[in-house]
């Protein structure tokens, strides 16, 4: 399950990115499709069983950045195709380059559904760009994963992770403060313009008194270790840890373990950091433009469906709903929920996303600096 160089970038894209991004998009046309304005008029009032009905006459879904290869969407296109004979396209991009597709094409819209970091949820809503449709789980789905009005709501998790070379790193660091102390190179990627590399910072932020809010105590962090020449500029892809240019990455769980088990389940260990994280996630967005409205909707509730949380677990991604039981060998692809007890959500986007605004500015000039 290899991924892509856009699969990538998906993980790895800033708010300012996409800010700019969409900051230069527009409308191409104010003519809107009549599957479209139907299913805006009835989105609050459909049942499940019309949505379906629909669903299957229209016959197809669209989607953008939800690859086969990527939390193992494969197993999901394939069993709505088995069960409603529905048929599937997907254009591979970044969160930024769905947002701005969907604000771009307008009321001409050719995208369905796609799947972008938490952030990009709330900024769909404010630019107008999205549909609500809650799903028959909505009451799994907990308050601070979803909109209130149901433009978007999660579907699985990330939580940064160690991902450590035992070739090259003899004592496991399992704490940050253990990491700090080592005399291992630590790879996070560009903070410049990554969304997980971001919230790397963070974490060793939470890790060390601080929050969305005040990520000093991160920024401090950084510095140290490349004060000590240990902040390697090499990037946490999968080939270089392969060639073991990469003692220790911080990335995403689902990241870290689909690596270690492409390149060598014995080699590599993942680790939750026991003295704090943050647990971030990836909502679907349905266009409010779509073409296939009706199918877009039935995608998402399958997605949140028993069977569909454990497709993603399957891609290594933890399901929102915790009421899913996952199958045993399944549950063996993930870490145990034990490893995840010092782990904390998001609490405040709002926060977040004007401190990852921020953030690459202060990077270069509190961190970089001291790069060797």
């Amino acid at each position: 399950m290899q991924l892509t160089k856009t699969m990538v970038k998906k993980v790895g894209i800033s708010m300012a990115g996409v800010l700019v991004v969409l900051g230069l998009g527009g409308c191409s046309s104010n003519k809107k499709t009549e599957s479209t304005a139907e299913a805006n008029k009835e989105n609050s009032t459909q049942t499940l069983e019309q949505i379906t009905k629909k669903a299957k006459a229209e016959g197809q879904v669209a989607s953008v950045g939800m690859p086969d290869s990527w939390a193992n969407w494969v197993g999901t296109w394939g069993d709505i195709k088995t069960k409603y004979g529905i048929n599937h396209t997907d254009t591979d991009m970044s969160s930024a380059e769905e947002l701005a597709k969907f604000q771009s094409e307008g009321t001409n819209g050719t995208a369905d559904i796609g799947d972008v970091g938490i952030s990009f949820g709330p900024l769909a809503v404010q630019k107008n760009l999205v549909q609500a449709y809650k799903t028959s789980y909505w009451k799994d789905i907990p308050s601070w994963a979803k909109d209130d009005k149901g433009y978007w709501m999660l579907s699985y998790t990330g939580t940064i992770s160690f991902m450590v070379d035992t070739k090259n790193v003899k004592n496991i660091p399992k704490t940050w403060k253990e990491l700090a102390n080592s005399k291992y190179k630590v790879a996070i990627g560009d903070v410049t313009k990554g969304n997980q590399s971001q919230f790397a910072v963070l974490a060793a932020a939470i890790a060390n008194g601080g929050d969305e809010t005040n990520i000093a105590p991160g920024l401090k962090y950084f510095a140290k270790i490349a004060k000590e020449g240990r902040l390697s500029s090499v990037d946490s892809t999968m080939a270089n840890l392969e060639k073991g240019e990469i003692d220790v990455a911080v990335m995403w769980d689902f990241n870290a373990l689909n690596y270690r088990d492409q390149v060598d389940k014995t080699r590599f260990k993942v680790e939750i950091p026991t003295d704090g994280s943050v647990m971030s996630g990836y909502t679907t967005l349905i266009n409010k433009n779509a073409p296939h409205p009706n199918a877009a909707k039935l995608a998402r509730e399958y997605i949140l469906s028993d069977e569909g949380q454990i497709n993603l677990a399957k891609g290594y991604a933890r399901p929102i709903r915790s009421t899913v039981k996952l199958p045993q060998e399944v549950k063996d692809k993930l870490l145990p929920d034990s490893e995840y007890k010092s782990v904390q959500p998001l609490k405040d986007s709002t926060a977040w996303d004007k401190t990852a605004l921020s953030l690459p500015e202060k990077w270069q000039q509190e961190v970089l600096i001291y790069a060797k």
